[in-house]
């Protein structure tokens, strides 16, 4: 016995044997924002998922802007995709403001089948002490802790408004007055109970707005962040390096929208980087995924392959870079859209939110899928009386972020005028004269009947400038519904190169 102890001794002090403990994995994080319902990256991201998870920790995070935004949410409220994501197995999701296009019921009915633990921890219903949703969760990824905390842009209070009341009382708060120390809260917390990395599912957006809350001022005025994933503002930013608090340099990162990229943050001997990788370089699928995806497109096919139109011109929203003209200056599109609104109504005018308008198209045939994919929201056309000055202001103030993208920007019908980007102001708006078909000078006094969605009427579009207006018509037709009969009836299913660019409506000088 004695001799054996002796070789096992002389064994190890030689180097020869060894009880050294296992290296711990790598972690790896993959993330992304603002999919709004293109289903096809989903297997693509579960794949990429199993492939890395031979060799490593993974988790797979959401930071929202999910269940609306194209065809499959707009056909099935959502369903679809929740059935798609729960498919994925995510690890953790956050909400976008898209999320509350519905009641806050259904929403919570979605993400009951998602089946992914949500964090938001500045959802609160109103006078209550406690969050709708955990502020954050900790998952372990072997000996490593790590919390996600997720954050919801307070701006959906007034963009989604409807979800957020029950007639004129408010019965969901966003927290915007206290939001920062809600987070601080949040990841003072995260870090007693003994996470070693804390990373922010954010749908705040970089830009600022009227809350004074985005994510870049969400790390200026917090310590603690490690890593944030943004979204809201559609940006692709590989990699922003903010200061916090104490001086300490944090990244943002966002991947863009609708599955432009995947994001992967890599945690490697105490080190973390992260990367955007562009989608179409990926190979990688989940067999289950796409099965789930493949089905529900042949769901979708049956209702949206009827042939609707055909167009002689590309229907644009974007502009050469990719970047959303739609919200910044006016399209052949949304001149498009807003002479269905204004002739099908017989309103005067016509205002469309660029930011209702989701997709372009290229010439060709166009069906009721794309149209779908075009105008995919559950609103409807509603008509309202207001006065010139009422219009002239929603003009102004709506134009006044140029050249930065804004979803309310306004697309016109039946009037048009000039912007000055240097003073914020408008000038020259004329109302279209039905009768003789010229364009007459705005009266202040006068009042004008305009066609838009009710999402704009009830608070969630144009700033709220058309929210106490007096409401003439409630359509119960879809808008995009409005649009196809505008195609089929009015343009004899055609539509001619008359829209091949925008009409002139909106002049844009310095």
């Amino acid at each position: 016995m004695r001799k054996t102890i002796l070789l096992l001794v002389a064994l190890l002090l030689a180097g020869l044997y060894s009880f050294a403990a296992p290296k711990q994995k790598s972690i790896v994080i993959l993330y992304e924002n603002d999919v709004h319902c293109a289903i096809n990256g989903y297997p693509v991201l579960a794949g990429l998922r199993d492939a890395i998870s031979d060799t490593a920790y993974v988790a797979v995070v959401s930071c929202g802007d999910f269940v609306q935004g194209g065809a499959a949410g707009a056909l099935s409220k959502g369903k679809y995709v929740a059935d798609i994501m729960r498919a994925v197995k995510y690890d953790v999701i956050t909400l976008g403001n898209h999320e509350f296009d519905y009641p806050v019921t259904h929403v919570a009915k979605l993400l009951q089948q998602i089946e992914a633990p949500v964090v938001c921890a500045n959802l609160y219903a109103a006078n209550k002490k406690k969050s709708v949703y955990a502020p954050f969760i900790i998952k372990r990824f072997g000996k490593t802790k790590i919390a996600f905390i997720g954050a919801t842009t307070p701006t959906a209070l007034q963009t989604e408004a409807a979800a957020f009341m029950d007639g004129d009382k408010q019965i969901y708060s966003l927290r915007e007055k206290d939001f920062f120390e809600l987070m601080q809260r949040s990841i003072n917390k995260a870090r007693r109970k003994g996470a070693k990395y804390v990373v922010v599912l954010s749908h705040l957006g970089e830009a600022p707005n009227a809350t004074g809350v985005d994510s870049h001022e969400l790390v200026r005025r917090t310590t603690g962040i490690d890593i944030l994933f943004d979204g809201h503002t559609h940006s692709v930013i590989p990699h922003d390096t903010v200061l916090n608090a104490c001086g300490k340099p944090v990244v943002v990162s966002e991947t863009g929208t609708k599955f432009k990229h995947i994001g992967k943050v890599l945690i490697r001997d105490g080190k973390m980087t992260n990367e955007l990788i562009p989608v179409q370089t990926l190979s990688e699928r989940s067999v289950r995924v796409q099965a789930v995806t493949d089905s529900i497109e042949i769901l979708m096919r049956e209702q949206t392959q009827r042939v609707v139109c055909h167009s002689d011109v590309r229907l644009r929203i974007l502009n050469d870079k990719g970047g959303q003209e739609v919200r910044l200056a006016e399209t052949n599109t949304g001149d498009l859209i807003c002479d269905a609104y204004r002739i099908i109504s017989g309103a005067d005018i016509a205002l469309a939110n660029g930011g209702g308008i989701r997709a372009e198209k290229i010439a060709g045939d166009l069906t009721y899928g794309d149209i779908t994919d075009m105008l995919p929201y559950d609103n409807h056309l509603w008509v309202v009386e207001a006065t010139g000055a009422t219009i002239t202001e929603l003009l102004r103030m709506n134009t006044s972020f140029i050249p930065v993208e804004d979803g309310s920007f306004p697309q016109v019908s039946g009037v048009r005028f000039t912007v000055h980007t240097a003073d914020k102001t408008v000038s020259n708006v004329e109302v279209l004269n039905k009768k003789s078909g010229q364009y007459e000078p705005i009266d202040p006094e006068k009042t004008y009947t305009v066609a838009t969605i009710d999402y704009c009427v009830t608070g969630g579009g144009f700033r709220e400038m058309l929210k106490n207006c007096k409401v003439i018509e409630r359509g119960e037709v879809l808008y995009r519904d409005v649009f196809v009969q505008f195609l089929e009836k009015n343009l004899g299913g055609r539509i001619s190169n008359d829209y091949a660019k925008p009409q002139g409506r909106i002049t844009i000088i310095q």
